[in-house]
């Protein structure tokens, strides 16, 4: 009898511990996804990447996927796959990838800064033009409705998201505005 009352007081133990890892667990990996649209304005400068000093310039919508780990206290990392597609303007389409670094804010807001690498293709030069690439760099915010007051909910899955980025040797300004959904 003492055997068994000891098992299941050791079971009775363990349980919430096994349960609070498994939240923490669950916490620390969220994967996302977005929807944003913008602007991506070029120099009327050469660059690295070659692109022709002619200030291409184009009006986006894009898709974004990506996953954060929260390694210690605020501090998140991830990487985040893009592809867009240019609706209006000399852009046809660009994709690319970039790792972000993130600090939180509140309950669900961060802002981040974020380095990767983009291809982009021109629709001014044509069906079977080449495509444009080299290192892009950024920064943002991902804004909670909980944070800024316009849900009265514990937290939120949905996130406003401002950000600017920059293509090449900083040839470029890109800001874009959207809606992110974590998982």
């Amino acid at each position: 009898m003492k055997t068994l009352l000891f098992a299941a007081a050791a079971a009775a133990s363990v349980l919430p511990m096994a349960v609070q890892a498994q939240d923490n667990t669950e916490r620390r990996i969220e994967p996302y996804v977005g929807v944003l649209g913008g602007v991506h304005d070029f120099d009327t400068e050469g660059n690295e990447a070659g692109i022709p000093p002619v200030g291409y310039d184009g009006r986006l919508v894009q898709g974004v996927a990506g996953v954060n780990v929260n390694v210690a206290g605020p501090l998140v990392v991830g990487v985040e796959g893009n592809a867009a597609k240019g609706v209006s303007g000399d852009i046809d389409w660009e994709y690319g990838v970039a790792g972000r670094v993130g600090v939180k804010a509140g309950k669900d807001s961060m802002f981040f800064g974020k380095v990767g690498y983009q291809w982009v293709n021109f629709d001014a030069l044509g069906n079977n033009s080449r495509d444009f690439h080299g290192t892009t760099y950024g920064a943002g915010v991902e804004l909670s409705p909980t944070d800024i007051g316009l849900s009265s909910a514990e937290r939120s899955n949905v996130r406003l998201r401002l950000q600017a980025d920059t293509f090449g040797n900083f040839n470029s300004i890109r800001p874009m505005a959207g809606l992110v959904v974590k998982y």
